[in-house]
């Protein structure tokens, strides 16, 4: 696998521009193009869902973003060092029925020496929104 930096260990700059590349990322719902970012071997733990490899990196994707419509999400970086990052994020989406909700969490992340996630664990809660609430409006 070719290198995919910014590689570790992280300074802050590169730990900034790792963050926004996974917000960017995520924000395409391409299943596909987010599971590059991981390891072949990548393990996640995403509330109680385990999931092991890329190849159930983009199933669990494209389950999460057929219930999970017009998503859209926001990562900040909370610490960082060598080879791993503290990351908190919040999205937005609504459910098949027009249901809004909103969600926040925490990631921990553990990269490779080439750049890619080996570990991502996220705990997340979600609460339900009116349309009126949303913070994330964008263009379609």
């Amino acid at each position: 696998m070719n290198p995919r930096p910014p590689l570790p260990p992280f300074t802050e700059e590169t730990a900034l521009i790792k963050v926004q590349a996974a917000e960017d990322a995520w924000n395409s719902r391409d299943p596909e193009r987010v599971s590059l970012a991981y390891t072949e071997d990548t393990e996640w733990r995403n509330r109680t869902e385990f999931i092991h490899g890329r190849e159930e990196v983009v199933e669990f994707l494209k389950r999460k973003w057929s219930r999970e419509l017009d998503y859209r999400l926001k990562k900040e970086l909370w610490g960082f060092r060598n080879h791993r990052m503290a990351v908190r994020f919040e999205y937005e989406f609504h459910d098949p029925s027009g249901q809004w909700y909103r969600s926040y969490g925490n990631e921990l992340w553990e990269f490779d020496e080439l750049g890619y996630m080996k570990r991502r664990f996220a705990s997340i809660n979600d609460m339900t929104i009116e349309a009126s609430e949303r913070k994330f409006l964008w263009e379609r």
